[in-house]
């Protein structure tokens, strides 16, 4: 779980990513990210009903992305605000091939 300074919680700066922030997609993978002033990094993930109808498959992807930011931490660049958003088909990944499609959208991205 995401230290509760890099969680992305309020509803004004969500949508601010959504509209403004820049946009990468690999495989199941939607990221898009925006620079902010605060000189940290914070994330809010996104998994819609469209992925998966049950709940817990949806917490689960939810849990599992945690996971996979909250260890890449440290390697981050800071002052960013990202929203990670999955897509039909994520819910089918195991963790590693997950935390393969995190790693490959963050370099493209070039927070890493």
């Amino acid at each position: 779980m995401l230290p509760k300074v890099n969680r992305l919680t309020k509803r004004k700066d969500i949508e601010k990513v959504f509209k403004q922030g820049r946009f990468f997609k690999e495989d199941f993978l939607i990221l898009k990210i925006i620079e902010n002033d605060l000189g940290k990094v914070r994330f809010s993930f996104s998994v819609s009903q469209r992925v998966s109808k049950k709940a817990a498959s949806r917490n689960k992807i939810k849990r599992r992305l945690s996971g996979i930011v909250g260890a890449k931490l440290k390697k981050i660049k800071k002052g960013i605000d990202t929203i990670l958003i999955a897509c039909p088909g994520l819910e089918e990944k195991d963790f590693w091939e997950m935390e393969e499609i995190v790693t490959k959208l963050f370099k493209r991205a070039k927070i890493i």
